[in-house]
């Protein structure tokens, strides 16, 4: 580094210093929530399906923690459904076969439509991954996966898969850009659900999408202004001032999770405790079936049974009650995202539960 050459920033400074406002006198530290559908002509926002201000703070943030260049979308499957919408009809993609729900419901409606093809995979059998790239349009990862914290080889995944000219697209949101940035591992977009960790307080519906070329942004970007999936400008303000704080929340969420990965594995109520090394997700098997874990997930005090996660609060929920859940997965598997809650506490309390397992 020279001294005139600017000094390469840590993840933790970028999420505090990125989309900020010019330091003029009397700018506010953060940018405003901009409440506005209508805009003065000839300026570069137009109308208020085509950009907004607010958005855009929380997308240079977002783009330079992940390396590349940020579309905000109204929901994380907003973003999912977009990404999709650049294949053309006949395409082929290549999918895991455990990821989140909703991403393999709206692939299976467009195999059902007869606009795509898909082939689901495991995404830890590198090789075959990899040959199923071929003649694929695009390979859909997920890593960790959701709920089965599979760990796919991103990098040797993309490089096949790009060598057989697939579009790569890493879904991103239980890693998020403090534990993995999948462009720099040859992704070629990378999707977000912002209501999770990004924004991390249970307080908004929100997607992202993180593209590494102009080809890809310039495509999306025209999708989200003709289709109008965009998100409210109090969301994306919300969602920043969530991303500020991502990596001491990740950080202790993480340091909880490994803690009580360690203590549960040794629990008898448990026939499998999944846990990747990294991240603040766990997915446990209670022994008994769906039954035993139903009867956990209503007994916790501390632990919110809910179908969402990456908030301060630590929330559990068995999988196959939602009938769309990959068949493969245990029927017994709940999912736990861990919290800001004291990691004894949070033990304790899952302790308790589980004892009602017969």
């Amino acid at each position: 580094m020279t001294r005139n050459s600017e000094p390469v920033l840590h993840p933790e400074t970028i999420a505090v210093t990125a989309g900020r406002p010019p330091r003029d006198p009397d700018q506010p530290l953060n940018v405003p929530v901009t409440m506005a559908s209508t805009y003065g002509a000839g300026g570069e926002c137009e109308y208020g399906r085509y950009a907004n201000p607010t958005w855009t703070a929380f997308e240079e943030t977002l783009g330079a923690l992940e390396g590349g260049r940020c579309l905000t979308f109204s929901s994380g499957m907003a973003a999912v459904c977009t990404v999709l919408d650049l294949l053309r009809g006949g395409q082929r993609v290549v999918a895991p076969r455990h990821a989140y729900t909703g991403t393999l419901v709206r692939l299976a409606e467009l195999v059902e439509q007869g606009r795509l093809g898909v082939e689901l995979v495991d995404i830890t059998d590198t090789d075959a991954v990899v040959a199923a790239a071929g003649g694929a349009a695009m390979v859909w990862l997920e890593s960790p996966s959701n709920p089965a914290l599979e760990i796919a080889d991103v990098t040797a995944i993309a490089l096949g898969a790009r060598e057989a000219g697939a579009i790569v697209v890493v879904d991103n949101t239980f890693a998020t850009p403090m534990l993995q940035r999948p462009l720099e591992l040859g992704a070629d977009i990378v999707v977000h659900s912002a209501t999770k960790y990004l924004a991390g307080h249970s307080d908004l519906v929100m997607g992202a999408v993180v593209v590494g070329d102009d080809e890809h942004y310039r495509a999306l970007l025209e999708r989200r202004s003709l289709q109008g999936n965009i998100p409210g400008a109090a969301e994306a303000w919300l969602a920043l001032r969530g991303l500020r704080t991502l990596p001491v929340r990740l950080g202790r969420a993480q340091a909880t999770a490994a803690q009580l990965a360690d203590r549960l594995r040794e629990h008898p109520a448990l026939a499998e405790v999944r846990y990747p090394g990294f991240g603040a997700i766990i997915s446990i098997v209670v022994r008994g079936g769906a039954a035993e874990a139903d009867r956990v997930c209503t007994t916790t005090r501390l632990w919110l049974h809910a179908t969402s996660l990456g908030g301060v609060e630590s929330t559990l929920e068995r999988r196959r009650r939602w009938a769309a859940e990959a068949p493969t997965i245990p029927e017994g598997l709940v999912r736990l995202s861990i919290g800001l809650e004291h990691p004894d506490d949070l033990y304790l309390d899952l302790d308790h539960a589980l004892g009602t397992v017969r």
